[in-house]
């Protein structure tokens, strides 16, 4: 028999939870001295919590979330709850994961492992192999919401992490601490293959060493054939992220990427569905830049169809870039569109826990896994 806490109504009550812990954040009084992430290119301004045995990435750094309603209490026991839930209820156990032990080494050249790659959620590795993009240092072109180069001002990590690197840190996350997935992503440099190279070198480097399941992210590539030579090297699902979708909306966040039109994009799903296969190739929505939730859930629709996994995520406001005090959107607004979205994949082959590797299966930074049993 079935968990009633994992289907069904309880499990869209937890989605609505994680839901406003995401959109308010948390305020976390030890902040100064947790390990969350602050700038790069991942899940920024976060720490990773795990309530009913899901884990989840909350903003705990960023402007809005020194304002939320919540806050992380830790007992002198050493457990921690969440509280401030608008009903007045008890507050809400949750785990901090410890720091990895692998973050606790460093290669042959000095560098931290943890400049190198981090963990995100409970077991997946997560890099950027390229810490800058062209687009970055003019702001006017750039992304709006992107902060890939704060990481790299502070310190905390290295312009580019070779193929070697990746893998020497990727055997290590695997045999002290569980990895099960490796997800990298990259700025986008000045080439064609807009970073389809150092992905495709990447991958087979390590899966020389480890058995790892690896996600890639990265722009269409003019040439559909590195799709194929990504595939080969390694890499198991592909995203490529589309982040807003309205024209209007695209032109303003999205400045300089918003040239690689939504038809450039939906014929670059196309090539790669073919080669990755259904279910096999994301792309990231970013809700509450402008878009409306009919415009969010008519593109995921469309996504769907044609194979590819729409990973919803509330827009989340980043300290120190242009967008740092855009709000949040609403509780209200996501869940909807997660019902929706939701229903269209329980209906479909497409679900998050399918997928070889990646944001959607991981899932730490949305709750649209748990509307998928949406009836």
């Amino acid at each position: 028999m079935s968990d009633p806490s994992k289907t069904g109504p309880a499990r869209q009550q937890l989605g609505r939870f994680v839901t406003e812990l995401q959109v308010h954040g948390v305020v976390d009084p030890a902040v100064a001295g947790n390990p969350g992430r602050r700038g790069g290119a991942g899940p920024s301004d976060h720490r990773a919590l795990t309530i009913a045995g899901n884990t989840v990435m909350v903003p705990v750094y960023n402007a809005a979330s020194q304002a939320s309603p919540f806050r992380l209490e830790q007992a002198c026991d050493g457990s921690v709850a969440v509280s401030g839930q608008g009903d007045g209820g008890d507050p809400t156990a949750v785990e901090a994961p410890p720091e990895p032990r692998f973050y606790g080494l460093t290669t042959a050249e000095g560098i931290p492992y943890s400049a190198i790659a981090l963990l995100h959620g409970r077991d997946v590795l997560a890099t950027t192999l390229l810490q800058t993009c062209i687009r970055f240092r003019d702001r006017s072109q750039s992304c709006q919401f992107c902060a890939i180069e704060q990481s790299l001002e502070d310190g905390r990590t290295v312009v580019r992490k070779t193929p070697d690197q990746v893998a020497e840190v990727a055997e290590a996350a695997v045999r002290l601490d569980g990895v099960r997935q490796l997800v990298m992503t990259t700025g986008t440099p000045n080439s064609d293959d807009r970073g389809a190279r150092l992905m495709a070198e990447t991958a087979a480097a390590v899966k020389a060493r480890v058995a790892l399941p690896i996600q890639g992210q990265c722009e269409p590539p003019e040439d559909p054939v590195w799709y194929r030579r990504m595939k080969e090297a390694g890499i198991d699902s592909l995203g490529m992220h589309l982040e807003v979708v309205e024209e209007e909306v695209r032109r303003r966040v999205l400045p300089g990427k918003s040239e690689l039109t939504l038809e450039r994009y939906f014929e670059a799903f196309e090539q790669a569905v073919a080669v990755f296969g259904r279910g096999q190739v994301s792309t990231y929505l970013l809700a509450g830049l402008g878009d409306s939730a009919s415009s969010l859930i008519s593109c995921s629709e469309r996504l769907i169809a044609m194979g590819v996994y729409p990973f919803v995520v509330p827009f989340v406001p980043i300290s120190g870039t242009p967008l740092q005090h855009h709000p949040a959107p609403s509780t209200t607004f996501m869940v909807g569109i997660y019902e929706a979205v939701g229903r269209l994949l329980a209906h479909s082959d497409i679900r998050s826990d399918r997928m070889a590797a990646g944001c959607a299966k991981c899932g730490a930074c949305s709750a649209l896994s748990l509307f998928e049993t949406a009836s």
